[in-house]
C-alpha cells in the first residue's frame, strides 16, 4: 500500500506540473494570438492610410508599361503594314499582268472571228480609202478637172443585225 501512496503522490505532483505547463502554453498562445491580431489591425490601418498612394503608384506603373507595350506594338504594326502593302502591290501587279494578257487574248479571238466573218480590218479600210482617192483623182484628170484630194472621212464600222425571218417565211 505504501507503494500506491507514493505513486499517487507522484502522479498528483506530475499532474500539477502538467497543468502549470498547460497554463503557460495557453498564456503564450493567447499572447501570440493577441499580437497577431494587433499586427493585422495595424496592417489594415496602414493599408487604409497608404492605400491611396499605393493605388496611384500602381496606376502610374501600369500607364508606363502600357505606353511601352504600345511603342513596341506600334513598331511591329508598321513592319506588318509595310509587309502587307508590299504583298498587295505584288498581287496588284500580277492582276494587272493577268488582265493585260486576258485582254490581248480577247482581242486576238475577236479579230480572228471578224476575219472568219469577212469583216475588213483597219488596214483593209485604209487601203480601200487610198484606192478610192486614187480612182477619184484619175476620174477628175480624165474629165479635165484638177484633182482635189479630200481627206477620207472614217466612220466606225457598225455591224448590222441579221434579218430574221418569221416562221411563215421559213416554211414557204
Amino acid at each position: 500500500m505504501a507503494k500506491l501512496k507514493k505513486s499517487a503522490k507522484k502522479s498528483s505532483a506530475g499532474s500539477a506540473g502538467a497543468q502549470a505547463q498547460a497554463e503557460r502554453l495557453s498564456k503564450t498562445l493567447s499572447e501570440s494570438a493577441q499580437q497577431i491580431w494587433l499586427a493585422g489591425v495595424g496592417a489594415f490601418s496602414r493599408a487604409q492610410a497608404e492605400g491611396g498612394k499605393l493605388f496611384e503608384a500602381l496606376v502610374k506603373e501600369g500607364m508606363t508599361l502600357e505606353q511601352t507595350a504600345r511603342k513596341i506594338a506600334g513598331g511591329r504594326a508598321d513592319v506588318v503594314r509595310e509587309a502587307v502593302e508590299s504583298r498587295v502591290g505584288q498581287a496588284r501587279g500580277r492582276a494587272v499582268d493577268t488582265w493585260d494578257k486576258l485582254e490581248k487574248v480577247f482581242e486576238d479571238r475577236v479579230q480572228r472571228a471578224l476575219v472568219k466573218l469577212g469583216v475588213p480590218n483597219r488596214d483593209d479600210l485604209n487601203g480601200l480609202s487610198a484606192r478610192v482617192d486614187i480612182l477619184n483623182a484619175e476620174l477628175r484628170r480624165l474629165d479635165g478637172k484638177p484633182a482635189v484630194k479630200r481627206p477620207a472621212v472614217r466612220k466606225p464600222a457598225v455591224k448590222k443585225a441579221p434579218v430574221r425571218r418569221s416562221r411563215t417565211q421559213r416554211s414557204g
